[in-house]
């Protein structure tokens, strides 16, 4: 791949940079021996300093609709990608350098990262991971001294950041808006034939590019529908972060929600609500229909059919993601087989939570701990509630629509403690290994990598981090300065 799809770069030299954290998951991932990239010292490499054999970096191009206006031309501002590893199974991945300098798409930015910023992505990306939610991963943290200015003075670090693709939504709507028709088949075909052998032996024309444009809806449907099941807020959603491979991309503003808010703003950007909690499986849709836009001279000759055949690709999105969301709830409360009723009760959950302001993650986690007796007690679920007497209401329903399945308490609490994660990645989580990080110490931030690893077990050792915010936490909300 070359023009127009992006343009060579240089990383640009940052002074005296330092190992932060290395993930030895991803190196074996990667194929990459962790002990002797460590030993070998990986921060020159890893800042761009130093250039592997071969390397020829680049800065990828592409436009998109940032909060539902077209924004033109956008491209990797203060990312670059150094190019791709091969592993010995045949898998390819992309290695990026975040914050590694001016590109020119930075407009009139400096093209750096700073330390905070860069923690949360590192983060984010590997909770995420843990959980099983398809993402980008992280490979390590680089620091530096170098001072770098945003609300205030802070240090620069660069994360290398992996992914099979970092081709986006907005990569097409780059070429469509600018009239590059003949260039979508091109980009499309490196997307399917890298990524989607059963579809390439599909072979050329319309009918391939309609099984490719399906394929990226249900991929990107069962990714929301997952942010979904575990309450985590993109906060970003423009179609520029929007992965074709259904990855979570691009971990600015995000956030796992507390008390259950469904119209919560993770970030302080998003005046008008965009993107609540509760909006992101309608934004996907809107997101999906920009893309499908993008792709049109792709599904049909005629011009006609091809909007016939893009409406219906955004409405098998919606059944898609509906789905998707079932299977996913049904799960988090213990449900086997499929009843009609069946959202009437997840969606009735739902309400009482938000009235009680419950934690989304321990609400359900706890539920797992309840016997499915109607004369059992309803602890520790309903203490999760301010109105315990309405969660105790629901707990009847629920049990009485466990009645119509195998409700034995082992299995069935088993199976939803593999669903119902004990810990996940609070923001003032985060926002301690932070702090503790610009003090020196980044002990924090391994730790809490190791907890999240693996995040529904008990690991009655770590128990703290699974309790209620502090009050100081409650609300805290982030903005998109990186």
């Amino acid at each position: 791949m070359g023009e127009p799809w992006y343009s060579p770069q240089l990383p640009t030299p940052i002074d005296a940079p330092y190992p932060i954290i290395f993930n030895d998951e991803v190196a074996r991932l990667l194929g990459i021996d962790a002990a002797a990239a460590r030993a070998q010292g990986y921060a020159e490499t890893l800042s761009g300093n130093r250039l592997p054999d071969g390397c020829h970096p680049v800065a990828h191009r592409y436009a998109g609709h940032q909060f539902g206006i077209w924004a033109g031309q956008l491209g990797d501002g203060r990312a670059i990608t150094l190019g791709d590893i091969q592993t010995a199974n045949g898998a390819r991945y992309d290695i990026q350098l975040k914050g590694a300098g001016q590109t020119p798409y930075s407009r009139f930015a400096d093209g750096r990262a700073v330390l905070r910023s860069t923690i949360r992505e590192y983060l984010g990306s590997e909770a995420l991971a843990g959980l099983g939610i398809a993402t980008t991963r992280a490979l390590a943290i680089v620091g530096s001294n170098l001072p770098i200015y945003r609300e205030t003075v802070e240090t620069a670090a660069i994360m290398t950041r992996v992914a099979p693709s970092l081709v986006r939504f907005g990569s097409f709507e780059m070429l469509f808006y600018n009239r590059r028709f003949d260039q979508l088949a091109p980009l499309a075909d490196h997307v399917i034939d890298g990524h989607h052998p059963d579809i390439a032996a599909i072979g050329s024309g319309p009918a391939r590019y309609r099984a490719w444009a399906e394929r990226v809806g249900d991929l990107t449907a069962a990714l929301i529908a997952d942010w979904q099941a575990v309450g985590f807020c993109h906060g970003v959603m423009n179609t520029d972060n929007m992965s074709v491979l259904g990855l979570t991309l691009d971990y600015g503003p995000y956030g796992f929600m507390d008390a259950f808010e469904p119209d919560w703003i993770c970030n302080h950007s998003d005046s008008a609500g965009r993107y609540v909690y509760d909006q992101q499986p309608a934004v996907g849709l809107w997101n999906m229909g920009r893309f499908v836009q993008a792709i049109l001279p792709l599904l049909d000759d005629d011009p006609d059919g091809a909007v016939k055949i893009g409406q219906d690709l955004i409405e098998h999105y919606r059944h898609s993601y509906d789905r998707a969301w079932m299977r996913r709830m049904r799960a988090k409360l213990g449900l086997v087989d499929e009843r009609d009723d069946d959202r009437a009760l997840i969606e009735a959950l739902l309400r009482i939570m938000a009235a009680s302001h419950a934690d989304f993650t321990r609400s359900f986690r706890m539920l797992g701990h309840v016997s499915a007796a109607r004369d059992a007690s309803g602890a520790p679920f309903v203490d999760e509630f301010a109105d315990r007497q309405a969660a105790g209401r629901w707990l009847a329903d629920w049990r009485a629509r466990l009645g119509h399945d195998e409700a034995r308490d082992d299995p069935r609490g088993e199976r939803m403690r593999c669903t119902n994660p004990k810990y996940v990645l609070r923001n003032y989580l985060a926002q301690n290994a932070i702090d503790r990080a610009q003090d020196g110490d980044y002990s924090e931030i391994e730790r809490l990598y190791t907890l999240l690893q693996r995040p529904f077990d008990e690991q009655p050792e770590q128990a703290d981090y699974a309790r209620l915010p502090p009050d100081w936490a409650r609300g805290l909300v982030l903005s998109c300065s990186a």
